[in-house]
């Protein structure tokens, strides 16, 4: 889900071109990156075997309900 969260992500970037938005797309490209860093994933492994130790998984992973937090919903 993190290659999803991702693809929206770069998505939303191809977006802005207006001047004003460039301070978001910065933002969001550091973003992106920190979805792609080993330390990010190590984190999200370690969170899912508790969530999954507790009980309390979900079907959707963390960097995917930020992206559609900031994006909305894909329309499949």
């Amino acid at each position: 889900d993190t290659d999803r969260a991702l693809v929206l992500l770069e998505e939303y970037c191809k977006k802005l071109r207006k001047p004003e938005e460039q301070q978001l797309k910065k933002a969001i490209r550091k973003v992106m990156g920190i979805f792609k860093s080993s330390l990010f994933e190590a984190l999200l492994g370690s969170f899912k075997k508790k969530a999954t130790r507790h009980g309390t998984a979900s079907h959707t992973s963390l960097p995917a309900a930020f992206a559609c937090d900031v994006l909305g919903s894909p329309k499949d």
